[in-house]
């Protein structure tokens, strides 16, 4: 623990600063985290909930509608720090129901494109606020 927590002393110190990044276009966090963290040419998107910015609600209880809110999150999140759902490298994704995969998957698609960054999918028990979808990335800036 002594050793990480030295690592991360040295790394605040180091002539990359942070940037906290946040878009007023995606839900605000109540938590101790940020919306997307630059570093350099990079953005660490924190994992988007499908919660409309403007209500804090959930856009409607099917994966279709939910996904296509999450990718609107990210993108709002990528476009505050200068970037763009063209310019992610990797993404995260966390699913209630992998049955949802599929549905998942098409509207993804749309929302990228030809592009087609590198993706892990990860079955989970439950998400907050009844979410059935959360999304993270790492991007370019």
């Amino acid at each position: 623990m002594r050793h990480y927590l030295e690592s991360i002393t040295t790394f605040r110190r180091s002539q990359m600063p942070l940037t906290t990044l946040s878009s007023d276009q995606a839900p605000k966090v109540y938590g101790p985290y940020s919306q997307a963290i630059a570093l350099d040419s990079l953005i660490f998107a924190s994992g988007q909930l499908p919660l409309d910015p403007t209500t804090m609600e959930l856009p409607g209880p099917g994966i279709r509608e939910q996904a296509a809110q999450v990718l609107l999150n990210l993108r709002a999140v990528l476009r505050a720090g200068g970037s763009d759902l063209n310019r992610v490298a990797k993404t995260t994704l966390f699913l209630v129901d992998l049955a949802d995969f599929p549905v998942f998957n098409e509207v993804y698609a749309e929302a990228f494109g030809s592009h087609r960054p590198a993706r892990t999918t990860v079955g989970v028990a439950s998400l907050p606020r009844g979410a059935r979808v959360e999304l993270d990335a790492i991007a370019l800036r």
